[in-house]
């Protein structure tokens, strides 16, 4: 298994035997129980999909209930697929816990960055404001967007706009300390998203970049 899933639970502090102090987010993942099995000559391609979270059937959709019934397992909150290379060894109803990870693995972590609801190009691209001096009147706006040559605004152009809750993968943090009694997994560095929000914890796919020789 590469996947599992859980809730980021917030940041602390974990002091090394040497006195080294890192930044860590916790992660309570799992356990985590099979609800479909996926296989090529079925659906096209071999993955698993996880269940994560017992939640009372009036509080989702009912393909859903139906969906974890067939299965056999209560009905699960969040839902998501660990596609595999190979044909899966687990069957529908195992248990995944947070033990498939070890100390020293990397992985990526896949969460919902907050909401920040309308925001202007300064917060949400980055963009430099304009003098506040000699009556300039663009302090924080945009400034011009569409080109004499053209006559319209191209697309994909930065703009004011939504901002914030959105896919965000924070790729290779490795795994400081993982604590199966409490299905507790700490993570070097930070995570996208609030305290209690859903996060996938995977593998990590492009790994660490090495550094060139004499760099």
């Amino acid at each position: 298994m590469t996947l599992i899933l859980g809730r980021k639970r917030g940041m602390t502090q974990l002091f090394t035997d040497d006195g080294t102090v890192t930044g860590v987010t916790v992660v309570e993942a799992g356990p985590c129980v099979v609800t479909q099995v996926k296989t090529k000559e079925r659906e096209g391609y071999d993955a698993i999909q996880l269940g994560y979270e017992d939640v009372a059937d009036k509080r989702v959709a009912k393909p859903r209930v139906g969906h974890c019934s067939k299965a056999g397992v209560a009905t699960k909150r969040f839902l998501r697929e660990d596609r595999l290379a190979a044909p899966a060894d687990k069957k529908v109803g195992d248990t995944v816990q947070v033990d498939v990870f070890q100390v020293g693995d990397v992985v990526d972590v896949i969460g919902t960055s907050k909401g920040r609801g309308f925001a202007g190009t300064i917060k949400r691209h980055g963009f430099n404001r304009g003098p506040e001096t000699h009556g300039c009147m663009n302090v924080r706006d945009p400034g011009s967007l569409a080109s004499k040559r053209i006559g319209k605004v191209v697309k994909g152009k930065r703009l004011a706009g939504h901002y914030g809750n959105e896919r965000c993968t924070s790729k290779n943090l490795a795994v400081v300390k993982v604590d199966p009694a409490r299905n507790l997994i700490y993570l070097r560095g930070s995570v996208a998203g609030p305290n209690n929000g859903f996060v996938e914890v995977q593998a990590a796919r492009t790994g660490l970049k090495q550094k060139k020789a004499g760099s």
